[in-house]
């Protein structure tokens, strides 16, 4: 229980999708004295690998199919509680005995109304199992060296949320953060700080007071004035500072356009997932989202393109440079470590291209006519490797053709759509188009055509190179340089 008090604490609350490590490091930068990982479920948890990332410097736990799931780093380590959803005493111990060593405190999501949690028997369903409670709780207490916290919301009745919070103080815990609405309100209903007074007066632990976000809390000063309705320990800020975390500034916001690059710094630091980047920046802009800067966000596809948008292309290219140099320095003292990016990789070449199944036939698609150029130059046939990621499910794909990767920096809702993606970024990289066919098109001429597109590549790829052996160009390799291809398309 020692380490982290939970007294006269200003806290970024636990936000799904926004509270990854980018968000937690700013808010502490602005001031914030805790900050809560959005919630992460046990079993996804227990999946996971716990990976020591010498490039990024972080503690990335990483899932089977190669996300990471939980990202942390030293500069939080003191700062920073885990939340967990758990409806299950034992997958709760087990979780948290694999993470306690990187983070100051666990706590248990026992609030989140929406279904991705409850309908797991988590969230705010475990409300309506005070033993469960006591259960999950207990064994956390007993098992773990570091505090145990709650975050619940109140009940239908004042008595039986006082009669809940008293169970929950006899388990032991650090601290119990109550977010002032019952389950089914949500943010237009006002917060009850009455009945957050009433927990706070009849319990002797520490009460983190939440919800006030919007309605009474709009800067710093609001925060204490918060504290003092609800006659709390500390308070837990989550709309508030998803909108603008230097609203834990005692010397006040800063401009929206500041944050946000604040916030792309640390993003593009700790190769952030650019849908995620692009999630919390699109919070911050708020009721920009329809001004011409809140449209080219909106259609940004990676996380370069984010950078551009706000004039830090600069700062990501210098950065991915660093992490790449670290790399290679790792392997030359064969201190290989993996940086898994996820929507550049570091090894590929990368263009923003989707495959349009509408103008291809079947039997000639993409990956067909890569195939087949791979058999007349007498390689290998491609390689294709895809991962599908878990926040929506969509798959992205790199091929290797001749010892070289190429991927789309898009990522489609198929593993089929997505190598043909990259077959398609693959052919423009070496200079061949796609062959597009008409429905009209007999069997025969589409081979035809197929083959003479085929054979018109490796013309031009031969010229190509001609042209630069008479030229003497000092840069010139033997085999083609798809990558001079990919940086002028």
């Amino acid at each position: 229980m020692m380490g982290l008090s939970f007294q006269d604490k200003n806290i970024l609350a636990p936000m799904v999708r926004v509270g990854t490590l980018p968000m937690r490091l700013l808010a502490l930068d602005y001031g914030a004295d805790i900050v809560y990982s959005e919630e992460l479920v046990d079993i996804k948890m227990l999946q996971c690998k716990r990976v020591v990332n010498d490039i990024l410097h972080t503690v990335d736990y990483v899932s089977p199919t190669g996300r990471v799931i939980f990202q942390t780093c030293e500069r939080e380590r003191h700062h920073v509680v885990f939340q967990m959803g758990t409806a299950d005493a034992e997958r709760a111990l087990t979780v948290a005995t694999l993470i306690q060593n990187d983070v100051a405190g666990i706590d248990i999501n026992m609030g989140c109304p929406k279904e991705y949690s409850t309908k797991g028997g988590m969230g705010a369903a475990l409300l309506l199992f005070p033993e469960k409670i006591e259960m999950i709780l207990s064994t956390l207490v007993k098992g773990v060296s570091k505090p145990i916290t709650c975050k619940i919301r109140i009940l239908p009745s004042l008595t039986e949320t006082i009669s809940l919070v008293k169970l929950i103080e006899k388990t032991g815990v650090a601290a119990i953060a109550v977010h002032g609405r019952s389950k089914d309100e949500r943010p237009q209903h006002p917060v009850h700080c009455d009945v957050i007074k009433a927990i706070s007066q009849a319990v002797s632990i520490p009460v983190i007071a939440n919800g006030g976000s919007q309605e009474l809390i709009r800067q710093f000063q609001d925060i204490h004035a918060f504290r003092s309705a609800t006659s709390t320990s500390s308070v837990m800020l989550a709309r508030a500072a998803m909108w603008n975390p230097s609203v834990f500034r005692q010397e006040g916001l800063l401009p929206v356009e500041t944050v946000i690059r604040d916030y792309i710094v640390y993003a593009v630091r700790y190769d952030n997932h650019y849908t995620n980047t692009k999630y919390c920046l699109c919070q911050m802009l708020r009721d920009q989202l329809e001004s011409p800067l809140g449209k080219r966000l909106h259609a940004a596809q990676s996380t370069l393109e984010i950078c551009e948008i706000f004039e830090l292309s600069d700062f990501y290219e210098s950065c991915r440079a660093a992490q790449k140099a670290k790399k290679a320095d790792l392997q030359s003292v064969g201190l290989a470590t993996t940086v898994k990016n996820d929507d550049e990789d570091l090894n590929a070449i990368s263009l923003p291209i989707r495959f349009d199944k509408r103008k291809y036939m079947s039997q000639f698609t993409p990956k067909m006519l890569l195939l087949e150029w791979c058999r007349k130059m007498k390689l290998p046939q491609p390689v294709y490797h895809t991962v599908q990621r878990p926040v929506d499910r969509f798959f992205h794909s790199i091929v290797k053709v001749d010892e070289r990767q190429y991927a789309s920096t898009l990522w489609d809702k198929s593993k089929k759509l997505a190598e043909q993606s990259a077959a398609i970024v693959c052919l423009h990289t070496l200079g061949l188009t796609e062959v597009k066919m008409n429905e009209s098109d007999s069997v025969q001429n589409r081979k035809r055509k197929l083959l003479c597109q085929i054979d018109e590549g490796i013309r031009l790829l031969n010229e190509e190179q001609n042209k630069k052996l008479h030229q003497h160009d000092p840069e010139h390799r033997q085999h083609h340089d798809p990558e001079h291809d990919a940086a002028s398309f």
